[in-house]
C-alpha cells in the first residue's frame, strides 16, 4: 500500500530496511524522518538510494562512546573562582562544588584539626623539649632505615613521570579553556618561576653543601684524590637542588593547574585527586588530604625559618654585632622579630606586602651573586660549572637511585643527613610551591608547563651553587684554606657564606646585604606560606580573612621556635621527614589522577575533532548524492538528516580510508 503525502502515518522504515519495518525505539532512531515517507520508502527499496544505504550499513561501525569517569564530569568554566570579586559569589560557588564552609568562610573540618595538631606539637616541644627531640630523632631514624629506599625511588619516579607527560601526546592540552592565551607573558612567567626557585635554603647551603662534600662529609663510595672528590661534590649538589625537587613541584603544580584552570575547581589540594577519587574528595578523604598539605607546608616553612635565623645570627657574629651566634635566646628573639615583620606584611596585603618585598629580595640576591662572580675567582667558577655539569649529566641516573646499600651505618648516616632529608623537605614544601606555580600558569600547555617548571628554577640553582659554592671551594683548595680545619669533623654551615664574603672587597657591606636577603626570604616565605595554608584551610577561598593569615604566620614562627628548642637542625630535619611521608602517598595518587584526567581530555578533544570531520563529510556526501537525485525537498531533507545521523555514529577512519577485506576473504583469494 502506498500512502499519500498528506497521510498521518509516521512509521517509516530506515534506508535499506524492508517495507514492513517499524520505527525504532524512542531516543534511538535518527532525527528528521519525514512525515510522509512512502515515496521515499519506495525510492529506498528499489532505486540507487538502497544501494548507498546498504553500503553505508555494511562498512560503517558504531563509534566507541567516550566513557565518563567519576570526577571528570563537565564543569562550566564561564565563572572561574579566581575571576570573582565578591566574597558572597565566591562562597556560593565553593558551596555549589561541595565545599563545606563555616564561619568566616573557613573549612572547619580542615582548619580546626590542622590547627590543633600543630598546637599540640608546639606545646609538646616547648614543655618537653628533650623528650620531643628524642621522638623526632626516632622518627627520622626509622624513616631513613626502613623507608629511605622508598623516598629515593619515589623522587626518581616523579622525574621520569613528569618528563614522559611533558613529551607525550598529552603535552598539547591547555591548562585552561581550549585556545585560552597564557595569563602572563613568557618573560614574566619565567621571572616568577625564577623567584620560586630562590629561597632561604639556597643562601644557607650555597657555600656549605659543596664544601662539606669536598672536605668533611664526602659521599660514601667516592674514590679519587681531593680534586676529583671536589668536582663530584658540585654535581651531587645539583642532584639535590636541580630536576628532582622541581619534578615534585611540577607533579603537584600540574595536578592543581588542571583542576583549577581546566575544570574550574577551587585552589585546594583535594581537587588535584578528583580524577582518581571522584566525589569522595568532597568528604573525609579530601579533608585528610588538605590537612596533610597544611601540616607539610607549616613544617616545611618552619624548617626554612629555622635555617634562616641560624644564618642571620652567624652573619651578625661576622660583622661583630653578637658574641654567641648559637645562643637559643638570640635565635628566639630573631624569630619573634622577623615573624612580627612578616605579620605586618600579611596585614598590608599581598599587593603592597609580599610582591614589593619579593622584588627587592630578588634584586639584592642577584646583586650578591653577580658580585661574588665578578670579584671572586671568576675563571675558576666558569670552569667548575662546566665540569660539574658534565659529571652531573654523565652520572645523574646512578646518583638518582643511589641509597648506599653497601656502605653500612656510615652510608645510612650520610643519606639521612643529606639526600633523604632533602627529599622529605621538598615533599613538605610541595603544597606551598605547587599552589604558587599552578596559579601563575593559566593558559599554558602541559608541555610548556613541564619544560618551564623543570628548566627555569633548575638553571637558577645550578648557577647559584656554581658561583657561591665555587668561590668557597676555590678559597678552601687554592686560597687561604681556612674555611674548614684539617682535623675538623664538620663545618659551620651558617658562617661559611660570610667567610667567603669577607674575603671580597667591601666584605662587611656585602655581609650586611646577605643578612638583609636572608631576612627578606624569611618574611616572604612566612607570608606566602601563611597565605597558602589559609587558602587550604578555607576550602580554596582565594581571599581568606586577614586574621586567619596572621594566625598561621604566628603559628609558623611558634613551630620554628619549638623545633629549635627540641633539637635544633636535627629536629627541623626530622619534622620535615615526618610530615613528608604521608604526603608522598598523595603525590603518587596525583600521578595517577594526572594520567586519568589528561587522557580523558585528550580523548574528548579527539572526539570533538572527529565530530567536526564527520560534519564536514556529511555535508560533502549529502551534496554529492543530491546532485543525482530528483528535485524533491522532502527527499533532500530526509537524506540530509539520515546521512548526518549515520555519520555522527561512525568512526572517522571508516570514511577516511577504504575498507580492507576480511582476512578469510584474502585467504580464499
Amino acid at each position: 500500500m502506498t500512502t499519500t503525502p498528506d497521510s498521518d502515518d509516521t512509521n517509516h522504515p530506515s534506508p535499506g530496511k524492508a517495507e514492513d519495518s517499524t520505527t525504532t525505539a524512542e531516543g534511538t532512531g535518527p532525527p528528521g524522518d519525514p512525515a510522509d515517507g512512502a515515496p521515499v520508502a519506495q525510492e529506498r527499496q528499489t532505486g540507487p538510494l538502497a544501494e548507498i544505504a546498504a553500503d553505508a550499513r555494511s562498512h560503517h561501525q558504531p563509534t566507541r562512546t567516550l566513557r565518563a569517569r567519576p570526577g571528570l564530569d563537565a564543569v562550566p568554566l564561564d565563572d572561574h573562582i579566581e575571576d570573582m570579586d565578591s566574597d558572597e559569589d565566591i562562597a556560593r560557588k565553593l558551596r555549589s562544588q561541595g565545599v563545606q564552609l563555616g564561619a568566616w568562610n573557613l573549612a572547619p573540618r580542615v582548619f580546626w584539626p590542622a590547627l590543633l595538631l600543630v598546637v599540640a606539637v608546639v606545646v609538646a616541644a616547648s614543655v618537653w623539649p628533650d623528650g620531643t627531640g628524642e621522638v623526632f630523632a626516632s622518627i627520622q631514624s626509622w624513616i631513613v632505615e626502613e623507608l629511605g629506599w622508598y623516598y629515593v625511588l619515589a623522587i626518581a619516579g616523579f622525574v621520569v613521570f613528569i618528563i614522559i607527560i611533558g613529551t607525550s601526546k598529552l603535552g598539547g592540552i591547555t591548562l585552561g579553556r581550549d585556545g585560552e592565551k597564557p595569563e602572563y607573558s613568557t618573560m614574566s612567567w619565567f621571572s616568577m618561576l625564577f623567584a620560586a626557585g630562590m629561597g632561604i635554603g639556597l643562601v644557607f647551603y650555597g657555600v656549605a653543601e659543596p664544601l662539606s662534600y669536598a672536605t668533611v662529609s664526602g659521599k660514601p663510595g667516592w674514590d679519587g684524590d681531593t680534586a676529583q672528590i671536589a668536582g663530584k661534590s658540585m654535581a651531587q649538589t645539583f642532584v639535590h637542588w636541580g630536576l628532582h625537587p622541581w619534578a615534585i613541584y611540577a607533579v603537584i603544580g600540574l595536578a592543581l593547574a588542571y583542576a583549577i584552570h581546566r575544570r574550574g575547581r577551587p585552589v585546594s589540594i583535594r581537587w588535584a585527586i578528583e580524577p582518581l577519587l571522584g566525589d569522595r574528595v568532597k568528604g573525609w578523604a579530601g579533608d585528610i588530604i588538605d590537612i596533610l598539605a597544611v601540616l607539610g607546608t607549616i613544617f616545611g616553612v618552619a624548617t626554612s625559618l629555622g635555617l634562616g635565623v641560624q644564618q642571620i645570627a652567624a652573619g651578625m657574629d661576622a660583622i661583630g654585632l653578637v658574641g654567641d651566634p648559637s645562643s637559643r635566646w638570640l635565635l628566639i628573639v630573631l624569630i619573634v622579630g622577623i615573624t612580627f615583620l612578616a605579620t605586618m606584611s600579611v596585614v598590608s596585603g599581598i599587593g603592597a606586602g609580599i610582591k614589593w618585598l619579593s622584588n627587592i629580595n630578588l634584586t639584592l640576591a642577584g646583586i650578591l651573586m653577580v658580585t661574588v662572580l665578578a670579584l671572586g675567582p671568576t675563571l675558576f667558577i666558569f670552569r667548575n660549572f662546566v665540569e660539574s655539569l658534565g659529571y652531573y649529566f654523565g652520572n645523574v641516573l646512578q646518583m638518582s637511585f643511589d641509597v648506599g646499600a653497601f656502605h653500612g651505618d656510615v652510608g645510612q648516616e650520610w643519606y639521612q643527613s643529606w639526600t633523604i632529608f632533602y627529599w622529605g623537605w621538598w615533599i613538605s614544601w610541595a603544597p606551598f610551591v605547587g599552589v604558587f606555580i599552578a596559579r601563575i600558569s593559566r593558559g599554558r600547555t602541559v608541555r610548556e608547563f613541564v619544560s618551564g617548571v623543570l628548566l627555569a628554577p633548575t638553571l637558577v640553582g645550578f648557577v647559584w651553587f656554581s658561583v657561591l659554592g665555587g668561590a668557597g671551594l676555590f678559597r678552601q683548595f687554592f686560597g687561604s684554606r681556612d674555611l674548614v680545619a684539617e682535623d675538623a669533623e664538620s663545618i659551620d654551615a651558617p658562617a661559611t657564606l660570610f667567610q667567603v664574603l669577607e674575603a671580597l672587597p667591601l666584605g662587611q657591606f656585602f655581609s650586611v646585604v646577605a643578612i638583609i636577603v636572608i631576612a627578606l626570604f624569611f618574611i616572604t616565605s612566612s607570608d606566602s606560606g601563611s597565605l597558602v595554608v589559609d587558602m587550604l584551610a578555607s576550602g580554596g577561598h582565594p581571599n581568606p580573612p586577614t586574621w586567619s593569615r596572621v594566625l598561621w604566620s604566628l603559628v609558623e614562627g611558634a613551630v620554628a621556635i619549638s623545633l629549635l628548642l627540641a633539637g635544633g637542625l636535627a629536629a627541623l630535619q626530622s619534622a620535615a621527614l615526618a610530615t613528608a611521608l604521608p604526603f608522598s602517598i598523595v603525590l603518587v595518587m596525583m600521578c595517577v589522577a594526572i594520567v586519568r584526567g589528561l587522557r580523558y581530555e585528550y580523548r574528548k578533544q579527539e572526539a570533538d575533532l572527529a565530530r567536526n570531520r564527520l560534519d564536514r563529510a556529511a555535508g560533502y556526501i549529502t551534496s554529492e548524492v543530491l546532485e543525482v537525485l530528483p528535485e524533491d525537498p522532502r527527499l533532500r531533507n530526509y537524506l540530509d538528516d539520515r546521512i548526518d545521523y549515520r555519520l555522527s555514529r561512525t568512526k572517522p577512519a571508516t570514511w577516511l580510508r577504504p575498507q580492507r577485506p576480511q582476512r578469510r576473504d584474502r585467504r580464499r583469494r
